[in-house]
């Protein structure tokens, strides 16, 4: 087994602890159940390692890469943002990629392209399809309401 087919195997795991469903294009269905993860996925820019349905509609990528690549796993978030701007074919509705993952049998880091000063970061795992689906949900993201908090009101303390 090469070390790209170990990775794969141990994402395809880690997508399944978490609530979706892994398909092949060649048995690809996004409406067999509310998540669900298909393995190259043809985009106008090449084959995406997984595209991500939530609902039957695309909502999020994967770039997927060798255990090898360790912390260097950042080097591809260009791939990834590619990916997500590209068109996915046989989707004939209205869609946009949100997110991001950039994942090694062991890492993954995550990217809301909706946050104003959008960045990947480091998570234990993929978040579940009801996770994302309540995000889409939302006017907007955690990390941009967290931009917009009252200042600190100083009047009542006195210094030391």
């Amino acid at each position: 087994m090469t070390p790209e087919e170990k990775a794969r195997q141990l994402i395809d795991a880690r997508l399944e602890q978490s609530g979706w469903i892994v398909q092949d294009l060649s048995h690809v269905n996004p409406m067999a159940s509310l998540g669900v993860a298909v393995r190259e996925y043809p985009t106008s820019t090449g084959p995406v390692d997984y595209a991500l349905f939530v609902g039957g509609k695309p909502v999020g990528v994967i770039e997927a890469k060798k255990d090898e690549l360790g912390e260097n796993i950042t080097v591809v978030e260009g791939q990834s943002g590619r990916y997500a701007n590209s068109t996915f074919r046989y989707v004939t509705t209205d869609y946009k990629i949100r997110f991001a993952y950039e994942a090694t049998g062991q890492l993954t880091r995550f990217t809301d392209y909706q946050d104003v000063k959008y960045r990947s970061r480091s998570v234990f795992s993929f978040h579940w399809p009801e996770t994302l689906q309540a995000w889409l949900s939302q006017p907007d993201t955690i990390r941009n309401h967290m931009k917009h908090f009252p200042a600190f009101d100083t009047t009542g303390f006195r210094s030391c």
